[in-house]
């Protein structure tokens, strides 16, 4: 009678080994994977297609008719509006804003330490908080950015109690929470040669030449990679909007994430809101893949 050979580890090569342990230690991730982000992900795009209301009774195949229903919602149309909007906005100003800090904060000059701490601060603090202190700050009467514009003899708009300011608040709110892509430009202003510098001084260029042709070539991968997360974050701003705005005033803040929101928790119309949810994916999908192309433009990578 045969023996069954064993299985042992000395059998397999090297590579082999090192490729099995890898797989057992992201084990835990994949099923974690599966179960927690794969399996409900695809669970909302079954959801998308019914039009469950909470109770399991409730629960009937009804196509596309939640998708047509979306399509014929004119608050659905102005919420993608408001949403491209106010991504927009904080994309490129908060880019902007976070290479600016980031070049300043990369001086060698005495605080540069406390001054990065204090920068990124904000983006720590808890969003609840945050939103409140904002609402304090875009108070018409009594908040403190009036009342410095008064003290300049300019009279203040009403910020987020005004269909036509909200957005922009919105906007001018994440400014101030750059914290984490200004960190990350900073760490990427940092991995540049010096001697790319050094060399460009020597063929005459100054301050606006070299970060021109040295500090944008060089650290357009770490932008590009500032750019998608940022997309993706701004699409998922809810907290500022559930404590400040609630959508309002009207519709003129009512993003995505909050006509989701409200589908699901205030409507009860799960169905809808997975839709939704959906949509924000392909939505997200495409702009993403846009930026990979357009990469292909303006993004260089060491050889």
């Amino acid at each position: 009678m045969e023996s069954v050979p064993r299985f042992s580890l000395r059998s397999l090569s090297q590579r082999s080994r090192e490729e099995l342990v890898f797989y057992i230690f992201i084990l835990p991730w994949l099923i974690g994977l599966v179960l927690f982000t794969a399996g409900p992900t695809l669970g909302m795009l079954g959801l998308s297609f019914t039009d469950w209301r909470i109770s399991f009774d409730d629960l009937n195949f009804i196509g596309l008719d939640n998708y047509a229903k979306l399509a014929a919602d004119p608050i659905f149309w102005t919420s993608i509006g408001n949403t491209f909007y106010i991504v927009a906005g904080r994309v490129v100003f908060g880019t902007a804003f976070a290479l600016l800090l980031a070049v300043l904060l990369n001086q060698k000059v005495p605080g540069i330490p406390f001054f990065r701490a204090v920068y990124y601060l904000p983006s720590v603090t808890a969003g609840v908080a945050v939103a409140l202190v904002w609402i304090w700050i875009f108070n018409p009467r009594l908040g403190i950015l009036n009342y410095g514009l008064k003290l300049i003899g300019i009279q203040g708009p009403q910020w987020i109690y005004s269909s036509q300011w909200v957005k922009p608040s919105l906007i001018l709110m994440g400014l101030f929470q750059v914290g984490p892509n200004m960190i990350i430009l900073l760490a990427g202003l940092q991995g540049i040669p010096k001697e790319l510098y050094e060399a460009a001084e020597i063929d005459g260029a100054g301050n606006w030449g070299k970060f021109r042709n040295v500090t944008l070539p060089m650290l357009s991968p770490v932008l590009f990679f500032v750019i998608i997360i940022s997309v993706v974050g701004s699409f998922q701003n809810f907290t500022e909007i559930r404590v400040m705005t609630e959508g309002g005033p009207g519709e003129s803040s009512n993003v995505l994430i909050w006509y989701l929101w409200e589908n699901a928790f205030i409507f009860l119309q799960l169905g809808v809101a997975a839709a939704v949810a959906w949509i924000m994916f392909v939505i997200l999908m495409a702009l993403t893949g846009l930026q990979f192309r357009l990469g292909r433009r303006w993004v260089f990578y060491e050889v």
